[in-house]
């Protein structure tokens, strides 16, 4: 079941939903901007929300910008409080090695998805419950599917980085 949550907007363009069923409103740009290669900037969407209680909003970024012209988010997603009010800023970054991109006002440069946040009660312990993975972070599960390939990286063949204790 869809559930729709209202949230109050300021702003002279509300994001808006491309299909029916689209997970993210696109947000437009205020801003005539140009990025160099591997530059960023934060450019505004001239967009303030307040939304419930319960519901953050996380800006992501537009898989078309990122395909075509490698543009992304530094901070990815970012997250909008429900207590937040101010203007949603947007940290773009042109990670195309040759080409500038050019941003203008008006232009979609991200997506804005309103999720429910479910808050933790943090509970301090002496020790945390077992698991089939334990503590193996980055790498631990390996880079191939291969049959046979154990949770620990088995299968990975790349040497570990001399006295990290780290996988590489």
């Amino acid at each position: 079941m869809t559930e729709t949550v209202e949230v109050l907007l300021r702003g002279a363009e509300a994001p808006q939903y491309a299909h029916p069923g689209d997970a993210g409103a696109d947000l437009l740009s205020t801003d005539d901007v140009t990025l160099a290669p591997g530059e960023r900037a934060i450019v505004g969407t001239g967009v303030s929300i307040a939304l419930p209680d319960g519901y953050a909003a996380l800006i992501v970024p537009r898989s078309g910008l990122a395909a075509r012209h490698g543009i992304t988010l530094v901070n990815t997603p970012g997250t909008i409080d429900a207590g937040y009010r101010g203007e949603i800023r947007v940290i773009l970054l042109n990670t195309d090695a040759a080409e500038p991109y050019t941003i203008a006002a008006g232009d979609r440069i991200a997506q804005l998805i309103v999720v429910p946040v479910t808050r933790a009660r943090f509970v301090p312990v002496e020790r945390l419950p077992g698991t089939e993975r334990g503590d193996g972070g980055f790498g631990s599960t390996g880079y191939r599917a291969t049959a046979g390939a154990d949770a620990a990286g088995a299968d990975d063949v790349r040497p570990q980085a001399a006295g990290s204790g780290a996988p590489a």
